[in-house]
C-alpha cells in the first residue's frame, strides 16, 4: 500500500491541533522515511493531541500505550491467554500496529520497564523487525508502521530515563507551551469561553508556571487551563474553577497551596 493511499480526513474528522512551529512537517517527513519519532516535552503541553491529529491527517489506525512502572515487553507485544478453553494468542498493541500498519504511541516511555526498550530496539533501525518469541514470528514492519514515543525531560531521574544508545535511535524534537497568544488561542476554542477571560487564564498561568521548580514540580499545563475555562464557560464561578484546577492538582502542600491562591486572587479579585 503506499503512503499517501488514505483519502484526506475532513475537517471533523481531524482532531483539533495548533501547531506552534514546523512540528507536523517533522512528523510527515519521518513517517515517509519510515523513521521513528521522540517527543520531549512537560505535561499537558498538547504532545498526545498532536500524535492524534497527526495519524487521522495520515489516515493511519493509531495505537496509544500509557506507559507505568510495570508495562512489560509482553503487555506491548502480546500473550497466550485462555479464551473458551482454548489457550490463544492475542496481539499486543504494538503488534497490532505493526501487522495493521499503524502508528504506535508509547506516552511516557521511560516509566515502562527496561525490557520494553529492548523490544523496541529492532524496530527503530533500518531493519524494522518485531520478534515474537512466543510464537516464533519475525514480523517486518510495513512502511506504514511508525513508533513514536514520548517523556517528560522535567520528571526524568537517574533511575528513570532512556539510555543515549536508546535515543539515539529516534528523530527527536521538544515541544514547550505555546506562546501567550497562541495559548488564549487554544483555550478559547477547546472551551468556548471569551477570549479575553482566556488571555487572564493564560497570563495567571504564565505567572504559575515562574514558580516551577520552587514551590512546584510542574507548572500549569494548557490541559488545566482548558479545563478550568470549560467549567467557567459552564457556570462555575471563576474562582472555584479555578481551585479546582489550577490548585488542587498541582500541589497538596498547604502553603503552597495558599501561594497559588494568593496569584488567582491577584488576577481575578
Amino acid at each position: 500500500m503506499p503512503l499517501n493511499a488514505s483519502p484526506a480526513p475532513t475537517d471533523r474528522e481531524l482532531p483539533f491541533y495548533q501547531p506552534v512551529g514546523s512540528e507536523c512537517d517533522l512528523f510527515e517527513r519521518a513517517y515517509r522515511q519510515r523513521l521513528p519519532l521522540l517527543l520531549k516535552g512537560p505535561t499537558g503541553c498538547g504532545k498526545t493531541r498532536f500524535v492524534s491529529h497527526m495519524a487521522v491527517r495520515l489516515g493511519r489506525p493509531l495505537f496509544t500505550v500509557s506507559c507505568h512502572d510495570d508495562l512489560t515487553a509482553a503487555d506491548l507485544t502480546g500473550r497466550y491467554l485462555l479464551k473458551g478453553g482454548e489457550t490463544r494468542w492475542v496481539d499486543g498493541p504494538l503488534t497490532r500496529a505493526v501487522r495493521e500498519g499503524g502508528i504506535c504511541y508509547l506516552d511516557e516511555v521511560v516509566e515502562a520497564r527496561k525490557d520494553v526498550t529492548v523490544v523496541l530496539h529492532p524496530l527503530t533501525d533500518d531493519r524494522r523487525l518485531l520478534p515474537l518469541e512466543r510464537t516464533g514470528e519475525l514480523l517486518e514492519a510495513p512502511d506504514e508502521f511508525m513508533l513514536v514515543v514520548s517523556y517528560n525531560p522535567g520528571y526524568q531521574h537517574i533511575l528513570k530515563s532512556l539510555k543515549p544508545s536508546t535515543r539515539q535511535r529516534f528523530v527527536a524534537t521538544s515541544f514547550s507551551f505555546p506562546p501567550p497568544g497562541l495559548e488564549r488561542d487554544i483555550v478559547a476554542r477547546e472551551s468556548g469561553l471569551a477570549q479575553a477571560q482566556c488571555a487572564a487564564l493564560v497570563n495567571l498561568a504564565v505567572r504559575l508556571r515562574a514558580m516551577k521548580g520552587q514551590d512546584l514540580e510542574e507548572g500549569v499545563s494548557t490541559r488545566l487551563l482548558v479545563y478550568c475555562a470549560t467549567l467557567i464557560a459552564s457556570g462555575m464561578p471563576i474562582l472555584e474553577a479555578a481551585r479546582v484546577t489550577l490548585v488542587e492538582p498541582l500541589s497538596d502542600d498547604e502553603d503552597v497551596q495558599q501561594g497559588l491562591l494568593e496569584a488567582i486572587h491577584a488576577t481575578f479579585g
